[in-house]
């Protein structure tokens, strides 16, 4: 079993783009499940549920989770119980790892740490797994923290210190950029390259952390 765990941003990304369908048809080529966590839901559902402003995305999303396209962790044997207690841990130490003087940096919320324990889980499960995350600080975090470190240097224009303690981990993630080359790769709603090169770009100023010349790379490949 294959599992493509969802953050907000990349549902979100989605929705605004109106390519939901693409995810549909992309859910029946994937051989596993797209899950989100109750942490996730209740970012994408239930509280834009409640701000007329975001609720017509927020029924379009419920749509997913009504479908089964988009399911919970109790769907592959995994208690949200769990997932909560291993998030809390997440979440104090990516949040204690940056200091910018003797105050710690607020780097990753409820919803991508609920992504990063139930990656966890699965990783110790033996699961593939996979999380779809536009957000660019939790990818550096894990993959790159001291390119994380200058970043946040030059955005905040202060010295930074990196905790010794940070440690790398194998989460895997992929974005709402590469999601797209997937689908236009497995031939999903007939996308060509036209098409392909606007939904890049749209993702890109729909909140996807991609650049321009990482789009023309995904583009000849």
């Amino acid at each position: 079993m294959k599992v493509v765990i969802f953050d907000a941003g990349v549902l979100i990304n989605f929705s605004m783009n109106g390519m939901l369908d693409v995810l549909r048809e992309l859910k029946k080529k994937v051989d596993g499940k797209f899950i989100i966590t109750k942490e996730v839901e209740y970012e994408i559902v239930q509280r834009p549920l409640t701000i007329k402003k975001y609720k017509l995305g927020a029924l379009r999303l419920k749509s997913l989770i009504d479908d089964k396209i988009v399911e919970f962790p109790e769907s592959i044997g995994i208690n949200s119980k769990k997932i909560s207690e291993i998030e809390q841990k997440i979440i104090s130490s990516a949040n204690s790892t940056f200091y910018a003087g003797n105050k710690p940096l607020h780097l990753i919320d409820m919803g991508e740490a609920s992504c990063l324990a139930l990656s966890a889980i699965l990783n110790k499960k033996g699961i593939k797994n996979i999380i779809a995350i536009d957000e660019r600080t939790t990818r550096m975090f894990f993959e790159k923290p001291e390119n994380l470190k200058k970043l946040l240097e030059v955005k905040l224009h202060i010295n930074i210190t990196l905790s010794p303690s940070t440690k790398q981990n194998n989460f895997k993630f992929i974005r709402s950029s590469e999601l797209i080359y997937v689908a236009y790769k497995k031939g999903i709603s007939n996308i060509n390259k036209e098409m392909l090169d606007a939904m890049l770009y749209s993702a890109k100023y729909k909140g996807s952390a991609v650049s321009s010349n990482e789009i023309k790379e995904i583009e000849r490949m």
